[in-house]
């Protein structure tokens, strides 16, 4: 699998941690380049940095991103322009929390348009600017892989979460659309939806013990999901060996959950 992805770059947003830290990893792993973005902590992404570089004698690099500001990526990918030779691969991961989902992340007569606005800014726009500019790059190496992060919970009820499944709904349907008009150019496009998984960010929820109980009871796997299980499916995802004829497709990682 390795002479697909040694010395090709990845661009991923939002790496530091959970699922974007574990998806960094594992491509580091075969050989591919990165470029990353973080919110805050860059000392975190400094770590990753020297670690990934030691380790796998690849080439890293991180960049500030606040997915709510989806424009400034065009700026973003110019300085990457500066910093990686190529562009092969891009997964839009950046998530929002926090005071910015309040009205976003709440039952459905509590919702308020701004949250709304802010899940859908993080959530599809983002994703759409952040592709654009990956295309771009992708046409001139003669393809490429993009992937958007997903969840089921535009297929399954989750409490409070209508704000966010409503928002991985449209970005899958955007997927299928630019999977359409960007397969000219041997660049696919997919998204990957993963069940509840067991990050820091599912950690913080007050009732995360619950939810996970009701997880394992779920999974004909008897177990929660973890952040390199949607790596793994991102990985085939950009194997062109493995891969190659899909596209515009939503790959669900959900240990079985979402049928019963």
């Amino acid at each position: 699998m390795n002479e697909n992805f040694k010395g090709k770059t990845l661009v991923i947003s939002g790496a530091t941690r959970g699922i974007g830290k574990a998806i960094l990893y594992r491509f580091a792993q075969k050989g591919v380049n990165i470029a990353f973005t973080y919110n805050k902590n860059v000392e975190e992404a400094n770590k990753i940095i020297a670690d990934v570089e030691s380790q796998f004698f690849i080439k890293a690099k991180a960049y500030p991103l606040d997915v709510l500001q989806p424009e400034t990526y065009k700026d973003l990918f110019a300085k990457i322009d500066e910093d990686f030779e190529r562009i092969d691969f891009f997964v839009s991961n950046a998530i929002i929390y926090g005071k910015s989902v309040v009205g976003g992340f709440a039952p459905f007569m509590r919702l308020k348009p701004k949250g709304l606005n802010n899940i859908y800014t993080a959530t599809v726009l983002a994703f759409v600017v952040g592709a654009q500019e990956a295309a771009k790059r992708m046409q001139k190496v003669g393809g490429g892989s993009i992937i958007s992060l997903s969840s089921t919970g535009n297929l399954v009820y989750m409490p409070n979460y209508a704000g966010h499944g409503n928002s991985k709904n449209a970005v899958e349907t955007m997927v299928k659309y630019a999977a359409m008009e960007l397969g000219e150019y041997n660049i696919r496009v997919n998204a990957v939806s993963g069940g509840p998984i067991e990050t820091d960010a599912l950690k913080a929820f007050p009732d995360f013990a619950e939810i996970k109980e009701k997880v394992v009871e779920q999974s004909p796997l008897n177990r929660m999901g973890a952040p390199e299980d949607i790596a793994g499916a991102c990985l085939f995802l950009c194997d062109s060996s493995a891969s190659a004829w899909l596209t515009g497709q939503t790959i669900v990682i959900d240990g079985g959950t979402s049928f019963k």
